[in-house]
């Protein structure tokens, strides 16, 4: 009996507990919102006004609208209080993100959810709609977002209505303001507001006034709003005091940094990137004590040096001061920093200013500093010794300054270091592996000196380091002359630059192979690195290809690739070209093999290549005929001079619209210049020189407007000079020599413009250097060369209005009559060779009077009298086979020198 009342009580609890268990589901069930009927229809019916070609809203069709996606219910009433359907893809850049975009119309019935707090329709595409008034109209709207969303024209005042909006989101593209007084109605509430890329170029001069009546504004976002103006003063700044952020970057505002900005002592963010503003930096950011983030980058006028006060700021975590025209110093600031023990920077960008003096070990106490940029500006010396306490650094850039110094070998205790670039500089010194064997974290180094400077790899040739690079770019640095182990490790690289380094060693094959999958950049010109290259690889992301100036040698690699530009010229490859070239590199635009040993024909499969541009092959032994089957749109600049070419000019080098450089000089092409090559009417540079090319000069030469240079010597042209050759108004090369041209130089000669006046040639030049990467034409502008020839009668006065003239060769014709005196016009000439001609009568004195002349030659002609004193000419070579001449350097005296 005792046993049952002892039981019951425990029977009790357990059926008690039994109960609230069973009854669970109830109270969970009650807890659940269910769709209000009311709401679900205008949902609905927003629905229908949408174009959703992701399926994004597929759930919006059940009954529980609860349950859709993106839509949230307030657990106790049920009512609809939230609609999320912002673009869950955020890189705009992708075909996904347009997918993805809602779009067709917002529809009122909106309105019908009268407990509706929160609402983002951002990142999608509304196509140009304008933002629909109706949205004044739920006032019980805390948050909207219409951010990137493709609104356009003006912003709707009634949204002043919405008294309760706590953030307002209108960052857009499209949108405009003229009119801010709407603000006003949101004055109580609004803590976050940004319009961004909104158009405020129609709300005038009192724009600031009108946001600073939003008076618990927290954040304001304004870059690149169109404005124009920045008050200096501002009566209702204390309106602003609870402001924590303000970004008015991007804004054209063309002042100094105003005073009242150092009232809003809450600020934590301050960006004004990109306004242009003007003078100093203003001691009033000391006030600024909450700061943390300052950019005043990219204003490219705020002068003078960097204020000791920003150093003092306790919580500065971000200071951006780059692209300025600050000068002076850093020890003052970075003072200041160290003594400021708590300073907790971890951001510091200087780069592009007009910095100088020696970095100071004070930069050392920058403990806790992430990132450090002092590029382009003009800091000399060493890097600091203290360098090795800044323990948290990830990223230092000092590249484009004059550093003339060492680099400290306490650099190598930076075991978080990632990023170093320290390129363009004229470094010295050695570095050793002390340098770098902790750091551990180092993905990418940038280091180049100048070719006269001494920096030294003196590192063990053995040694294997604990970093894996993505990018290596080295450049005159003495790394060689082996190709070190802790470079054979490297195989992770995406970028690989090792210019001028020394190395003279073979590069295994299985480096090549390693970085194969991923590397971009192959670059290891300018060195002397020998032995074959591996035949077959696959490079799927290499776009450039340098392996210049070396001496690798054996066939062209079959690499499969999508390089762009292909540089093997200057080594000692051999054999024939693939004639698969097009299969195997498809996307070539450049390919340069000058200065190698290359047989056998010129593949025309070349012709495929439909974006090739450039095809250098000077000093080869290609031979056949080149290709008749040219046809690329792109394919601006042929060079095959110095080979072994023969045949005749391909017709089909007509059909090349852009075809600018054609350099087939020193082969043995034969036959006339084809009449198509005169569709090609960008042709600026043409050397067809030292051939076999037969015929009469053709007179559409003269209608090639762009033409520079043009340079036929040495081959057998026939017939006279014509006179249209005088109208190309840029030519400013003419070479003619060694053919068989005769009559005489035509008169209308001085209408070669671009000599009389010597207009700029550079960009004529730069065209040449770009396909033949040697500046051999650059000594031969504003020349005439006609020597060698059979061209009769005198000098033509005419020629004596080419003022910029500097060559003038008319050696070996049959030219008479006398030299004129007012050759002295030709105030620019530097060569004159007027030799082996049946010239007459005195040298003029006048050519005392040119200053720059520096080569001169009246050799075999039948002058006379007195050598006037030239005493820059005093070699008799210049005077010799002139019988009748005498004087100084002659050994003939003249009569009336003969005592």
């Amino acid at each position: 009996m005792d046993l049952k009342l002892k039981l019951r009580p425990r029977f009790f609890l357990f059926s008690l507990v039994l109960i609230l268990l069973l009854k669970v589901p109830d109270f969970v069930s009650a807890a659940k919102p269910k769709c209000i009927s009311t709401e679900r229809q205008a949902l609905l019916t927003f629905r229908a006004s949408l174009t959703d070609t992701s399926g994004r809203l597929k759930s919006w069709s059940g009954p529980d609208c609860c349950n859709w996606s993106g839509v949230v219910c307030d657990v106790r009433t049920s009512h609809v209080v939230k609609i999320d359907l912002r673009n869950p893809v955020q890189d705009v850049r992708s075909d996904e993100y347009e997918r993805s975009s809602l779009r067709g119309k917002l529809h009122q019935s909106l309105t019908s959810l009268k407990f509706l707090s929160y609402l983002d329709l951002s990142s999608n595409d509304f196509g140009g709609l304008e933002i629909p008034e109706f949205l004044g109209q739920i006032v019980s709207l805390r948050y909207l977002n219409l951010s990137s969303s493709s609104f356009s024209g003006e912003i709707p005042a009634n949204l002043g209505n919405l008294s309760k909006l706590e953030s307002l989101d209108l960052y857009a593209s499209s949108l405009r303001a003229s009119n801010l007084r709407w603000l006003s109605g949101l004055s109580s509430s609004l803590k976050y507001l940004n319009m961004a890329n909104v158009n405020l170029s129609g709300a005038g001069e009192t724009w600031l006034e009108d946001f600073s009546k939003v008076t618990g504004l927290k954040e304001l976002r304004l870059s690149d709003s169109e404005i124009k103006n920045l008050p200096l003063s501002l009566s209702s700044s204390a309106n602003l005091k609870h402001l924590e952020v303000l970004d008015l970057s991007g804004n054209s505002l063309n002042s100094p940094i105003p005073n009242w900005l150092f009232g809003l002592t809450n600020l934590r963010e301050l960006s004004l990137r990109w306004c242009f503003l003007e003078g100093s930096i203003p001691t009033g950011f000391k006030n600024l004590k909450l700061l943390e983030t300052l950019d005043l980058s990219n204003n490219l006028a705020l002068q003078g040096e960097i204020p000791s006060v920003l150093g003092d700021l306790p919580r500065l975590k971000f200071l951006d001061l780059s692209a300025n025209e600050l000068n002076g110093q850093l020890n003052g600031f970075l003072d200041a920093l160290s003594r400021n023990k708590g300073n907790s920077l971890v951001f510091l960008d200087l780069s592009s200013n007009k910095l100088a003096g020696t970095l100071p070990e004070s930069l050392g106490a920058l403990r806790n500093l992430q990132t450090l940029d002092l590029s382009s500006n003009t800091f000399t010396g060493s890097v600091p010794s203290s360098i090795g306490n800044m323990a948290s650094l990830k990223k230092l850039d000092l590249s484009y300054n004059t550093m003339n110094g060492s680099i400290a070998e306490s650099f190598g205790k930076l075991a978080e270091l990632v990023d170093l670039n320290l390129m363009a500089n004229t470094w010295e010194g050695v570095l050793q592996k002390s340098h770098f064997v902790n750091l551990r974290s180092l993905k990418t180094i940038r280091l180049t000196t100048e070719p006269y400077r001494s920096l030294i790899f003196k590192v063990p040739s053995t040694w294997i380091p604990p970093f894996k690079l993505e990018l290596i770019q080295i450049e005159n640095c003495q790394i060689g002359p082996s190709f070190p182990m802790w470079l054979q490790v490297q195989t992770k690289l995406n970028y690989v630059v090792l210019r001028n380094t020394g190395i003279e060693d073979t590069i295994p094959g299985s480096w090549f192979s390693g970085i194969s999958s991923e590397v971009t950049y192959l670059i290891l010109a300018n060195n002397r690195i020998k032995g074959r290259l591996p035949q077959k690889l696959a490079f799927p992301k290499l776009n450039t290809i340098d392996l210049s100036s070396n001496s690798f040698e054996g066939p062209f690699p079959l690499w499969s690739s999508n390089a762009t530009e292909l540089r093997l010229n200057e080594n000692n490859f051999s054999g024939s070209l693939p004639q698969n070239i097009n299969v195997l590199m498809p996307g070539i635009q450049k390919i340069y093999l000058f200065h190698n040993s290359f047989t056998g024909n010129i593949p025309s499969s070349l012709c495929d290549i439909s974006g090739l541009q450039i095809l250098s092959l000077r000093k080869n032994h290609f031979s056949g005929s080149l290709p008749n089957c040219w046809h690329q749109f792109m394919l601006w600049g042929i060079d095959a001079s110095e080979n072994n070419l023969s045949g005749q000019i391909p017709e089909s080098l007509g059909l090349l619209p852009s075809l600018s450089v054609l350099l087939l000089n020193q082969n043995a092409l034969e036959g006339k210049i084809p009449e198509s090559l005169q569709n090609c009417s960008g042709l600026t540079n043409i050397d067809l020189g030292g051939n076999k090319l037969t015929g009469k000069l053709p007179s559409w030469l003269g209608k090639l407007s762009s033409l520079f240079m043009l340079r036929l010597q040495s081959n057998s042209f026939t017939g006279q000079i014509p006179d249209d050759l005088c109208s190309a108004p840029n030519l400013r090369i003419l070479d003619l020599s060694g053919n068989k041209i005769s009559g005489p130089i035509p008169k209308c000669i001085s209408n070669l413009t671009a000599i009389a006046r010597g207009t700029n040639n550079e960009v004529f030049q730069n065209l040449v250097f770009i396909v033949t990467r040697a500046r051999e034409y650059q000594d031969i502008v504003n020349s005439i060369n006609l020597s060698g020839n059979n061209i009769s009668g005198e000098i033509p006065r005419e020629i004596l209005g080419l003022s910029y003239l500097r060559i003038l060769n008319l050696s070996r014709n049959s030219m008479a009559g006398s030299i004129p005196e007012k050759i002295s016009e030709l105030s620019r000439l530097e060569t004159l060779d007027l030799s082996r001609n049946k010239l007459s009568g005195a040298i003029p004195q006048s050519l005392v009077a040119i200053s720059s002349l520096q080569s001169l030659n009246l050799s075999y002609n039948k002058l006379e009298g007195s050598i006037p004193k030239l005493v820059k000419f005093q070699d008799p070579s210049i005077y010799i086979g002139n019988e009748l001449l005498c004087g100084k350097p002659l050994p003939k005296k003249c009569p009336k020198d003969i005592k």
